[in-house]
């Protein structure tokens, strides 16, 4: 069976991959991990795709599993596409769900608004209560704060140009929802078109939290694609 590693996105955790995994276990041996900091991992001084992608590294040695398939949501689809480029070794195919490629500083200041902690704990009081669940015993407050500075980081200088991804070998499925409010279409596509192996689809009536994707849908195009 091929192996399958699924990774989640920023302020998440694998458990929000769940039930992809199950949908997947039959075809797959399927892996997920939780970045530093985030669920109940460890927190670092910074966040970075950097580090996120040592994470992985770590993983893999861990687990003596030399080159994966790799899922990533939204953050976890920037962190695959990193790692094809710098650790292509370790790299089957990728594919992405959601992933913004572009970082400004105007796009990252749009961004980090929506990671204020006050304000969600004040107007959005479930999804406070899931954030602290979620990362415990991390302060879940501190994993928004860390999350909204790599953004901005991010703004300054992006970890991977527009460029950067023509160098890219392995075969990557680009996908984006048609209603996701974070990531546009015309960013999406860009990047689809610098990849030297790719295929993009775009998921219909699809936002941007993986929580309201169809699931057997993804599963069906994850099967099909690797």
């Amino acid at each position: 069976m091929e192996q399958l590693l699924l990774l989640h996105g920023a302020i998440g955790a694998k458990d929000q991959l769940e039930p992809l995994k199950q949908q997947l276990s039959s075809q797959f041996i399927v892996h997920s991990i939780n970045f530093s900091g985030h669920g109940s991992e460890t927190l670092p001084e910074h966040f970075s795709i950097e580090q996120f992608a040592k994470d992985v590294i770590t993983f893999l040695d861990k687990q003596a599993i030399q080159t994966i398939n790799i899922f990533g949501y939204s953050m976890g689809g920037y962190v695959a596409l990193y790692l094809a480029k710098h650790h292509p070794e370790r790299v089957k195919k990728v594919m992405t769900l959601a992933t913004k490629f572009l970082w400004t500083p105007e796009i990252a200041q749009k961004e980090v608004k929506m990671l204020n902690p006050d304000v969600i704990a004040e107007k959005l009081t479930a999804f406070a209560k899931t954030l602290e669940s979620r990362h415990h015993p991390n302060d879940w407050k501190v994993v928004l704060q860390k999350t909204a500075a790599m953004m901005l980081k991010l703004g300054e200088q992006n970890t991977l140009s527009l460029t950067d991804y023509s160098s890219i070998e392995q075969p990557v499925m680009i996908s984006i929802g048609d209603k996701d409010s974070m990531v546009t279409l015309e960013e999406t596509i860009a990047v689809y078109k610098q990849l030297k192996n790719a295929q993009f689809i775009v998921f219909p009536n699809t936002q941007h939290p993986i929580e309201r994707m169809d699931v057997n849908r993804l599963s069906a195009e994850i099967r099909s694609w690797f």
